[in-house]
């Protein structure tokens, strides 16, 4: 029996809470309630199966991407998806009647998606909006009869706005009960400008999508003419969203073991339960929930169930699965393959480059939080708010290193610094929580304690040196050493709130300290080293 080895077992998190069971359920009612919904239109208005296809694909994407949408975003939404949604009907009419130009609109379409990131957060909300449509023309199979005539594309932007309506109730709800937490603010998510030469991240994106998908378009029309859409949807989901080459590394490798086993298990159903059976479709979507829920363990098993939710689509149409069983997977490895290719070699986001900043990302929320004006605890709260999402961040940015880090590899285990960071700014997460608390509950007692005060402008300086050192900056010429002692002593009967803060500095301090050696401070270059020609 093949089984993992424990160290890659631990890297996969758990749901101990029930947290994502509780997305998986606000999800799926996103996606039951607009498949009714098109069953309804498609019945008024005599279209085909094809527009149930799309809602369900946009509805379920929708609702894993309205996790994160705020009133703002989501006003935004009912104005973009729905246009999203009528452009992309059409332009699945343009791909059979016209491929080369149909092909060469899809890809500027994805190109210009992933483009508009650079412009901020909310640009990059609406940017993904806009690909959930796209995806869905993939999705459809092939010699499947679509809906023809101009009201098609006004059906299919009605069913949009109704999923984006009906999620945004079902969201609301689940916060107002406290099944789902709420969002953070945009303010919180808003990241750093990058000071970096070269073009932006969401440039480099762009372009390697742009190539990656122009590559699975020749291929595939070359290769599986009649199954080409398999390795342009390979390689979007590859390289689409990959936030580094490590991300798409293990993205790459997931999708295509993931997809391989669900192309297996599928395998075993074909003409169980005929054309059009009613039972087929209650498999597609309990596939679909297993594959939603499961997706926070590993994206392999979204891999595997949203390829074995195909498979069962596919014989719900009645095609033979014969060929399909050896084809499918070929051409899922093909399209990863060349969007990890187009990672690689089109300007490349290196790992730990990512790593490096999103690390002095979240030392610069809590470099904040110390230096806050700490009567003022709505500024406070809001530098612990960013301090943790930036630590979420990097999570997500180490989260391939984990993974490779874990496999069995010869010799000793190298060190990794990006793990270490993320590991010590985790360990930072509790004490900053302590800290808050203490000041909310008694900002004036801390603002004034010279102990307190000498120990978090020690912290604060400790956490500015390690954010230039990130930087390759030589430390600030000004402020209290890092290991400078604290001005004054401990009082000798301190308040318990300032027991608690001088408790979580220090433990702040140490963990601080961890970071100093990970990144060590440059040395600015001397007067005297500096020598004329």
């Amino acid at each position: 029996m093949l089984t993992l080895p424990r160290s890659l077992r631990r890297t996969l998190p758990v749901d101990p809470d029930g947290r994502h069971l509780r997305a998986t359920v606000v999800t799926m009612a996103t996606v039951l309630g607009t498949y009714g919904w098109a069953l309804l239109v498609e019945h008024l208005a005599g279209l085909h199966a094809d527009s149930l296809v799309q809602a369900v694909v946009v509805a379920s994407a929708l609702g894993r991407v309205q996790r994160a949408l705020d009133r703002t975003d989501r006003a935004v939404a009912c104005l973009v998806l729905p246009c999203a949604a009528a452009g992309a009907t059409e332009l699945g009419t343009l791909i059979r009647q016209q491929p080369g130009l149909g092909d060469a609109v899809f890809v500027l379409g994805m190109t210009a998606a992933i483009g508009v990131r650079r412009f901020g957060t909310r640009a990059t909300r609406a940017g993904t909006l806009v690909v959930l449509p796209f995806l869905a023309v993939l999705v459809v199979p092939a010699g499947v009869a679509p809906t023809d005539g101009p009201a098609r594309a006004g059906w299919a932007a009605l069913t949009a706005l109704f999923a984006v309506v009906w999620g945004t109730l079902l969201t609301w709800a689940a916060h107002r009960t406290r099944v789902l937490p709420r969002p953070p603010a945009a303010w919180v998510v808003r990241g750093p400008v990058s000071a970096r030469p070269g073009p932006a991240p969401s440039t480099r994106m762009a372009l390697q999508m742009a190539t990656a998908l122009t590559a699975a378009f020749v291929v595939g029309r070359t290769v599986w003419p009649d199954h080409w859409a398999w390795v342009v949807l390979s390689a979007h989901l590859v390289c689409g969203g990959a936030r580094s080459r490590g991300d798409v590394l293990v993205k790459g490798a997931w999708r295509t073991l993931g997809a391989a086993a669900g192309t297996l298990a599928a395998g075993a159903l074909p003409g169980t339960f005929g054309p059009g059976s009613d039972t087929t479709v209650v498999l597609i979507f309990a596939v679909l929930a297993v594959g939603t829920w499961l997706r926070e363990l590993s994206y392999a098993y979204w891999a595997a169930c949203v390829t074995a939710a195909l498979c069962l689509l596919y014989d719900w149409f009645g095609q033979d699965p014969g060929d399909l069983l050896r084809t499918r997977p070929a051409g899922i490895a093909v399209g990863a393959l060349i969007g990890l290719a187009a990672s690689w070699l089109v300007l490349p986001i290196r790992t730990a480059a990512v790593a490096r900043a999103r690390t002095a990302a979240a030392l610069a929320g809590l470099g904040e939080l110390l230096e806050a004006d700490w009567h003022d605890v709505c500024a406070v709260r809001r530098a612990r708010a960013r301090f943790a999402h930036g630590v979420d961040q990097l999570g997500l940015a180490v989260a391939p290193l984990r993974v490779l880090a874990a496999l069995p590899a010869p010799g000793p285990p190298r060190a990794c610094p990006a793990l270490e960071a993320w590991s010590a700014l985790q360990g930072c997460a509790g004490p900053a929580d302590e800290l808050t608390d203490a000041v909310t509950a008694a900002p004036a007692d801390l603002a004034g304690d010279p102990a307190v005060t000498g120990r978090r402008a020690r912290a604060a300086a400790r956490a500015l040196a390690v954010r230039r050192a990130i930087g390759r900056r030589p430390p600030p010429p000004d402020g209290p050493p890092a290991d400078a002692p604290d001005p004054t002593g401990t009082p000798a009967a301190p308040g318990p709130a300032v027991r608690t803060a001088l408790d979580a500095l220090t433990a702040l301090d140490t963990r601080l300290d961890a970071l100093t050696r990970l990144y060590p401070p440059r040395q600015a270059p001397s007067a005297a080293s500096v020598t004329v020609r």
